[in-house]
């Protein structure tokens, strides 16, 4: 039972901070201001964490590398206190890879939920600000999706194509991540 409270906390805590890593990561590549309330939320929650490994991590080109590196470490942490709390059972060398394939989990339900946002403000508020930074946000991954799915009606259906191939990339990730924890 400790293990599960342990690791309940651990996935929001890390989730939070580790996601907002990742969102600070996709503003600066969109080239989104953060003079706003929810870019001031992502400075609050990563500063202390990305400006010291900006001293050590160069940006690469518009990518800002630090955040990438924030949140994997952040995930690592994660794992090695649930491995560590597990009773240190199973391969240490593994943790950074386990560390990438949760990562790489976040980062497919944070667009998710994303994605699920931007399509609930297309139909509700499509001229609110929110709509604008959801669409700037989502418009890299739909992209593609929209040259390949043709509009129905009117209807962009592309959010559903790349939520079908987010859900999908999710079970494989949980099945990579399962196979190595038992």
């Amino acid at each position: 039972m400790l293990f599960q409270m342990v690791s309940l906390v651990l996935d929001v805590v890390a989730g939070l901070i580790a996601g907002t890593c990742l969102l600070r990561f996709l503003m600066q590549w969109q080239r989104i201001s953060f003079r706003q309330p929810l870019g001031q939320f992502v400075f609050a929650v990563t500063d202390w964490l990305l400006l010291p490994l900006r001293r050590v991590i160069p940006p690469w080109s518009s990518w800002d590398l630090s955040s990438l590196v924030g949140a994997f470490l952040i995930k690592l942490v994660q794992y090695t206190v649930l491995w560590l709390v597990a009773g240190g059972h199973g391969a240490l060398a593994m943790l950074p890879v386990m560390s990438l394939v949760g990562m790489a989990q976040l980062l497919v339900s944070s667009l998710s939920a994303l994605v699920l946002v931007l399509a609930v403000l297309s139909w509700v508020n499509p001229g609110s600000p929110m709509y604008s930074l959801a669409a700037r946000l989502c418009d890299p991954f739909l992209k593609p999706f929209q040259r390949v799915v043709p509009l129905i009606g009117g209807v962009d259906l592309s959010p559903i194509a790349l939520l079908l191939v987010l859900q999908l990339a999710g079970m494989v990730l949980a099945q990579l991540q399962m196979g190595w924890m038992y």
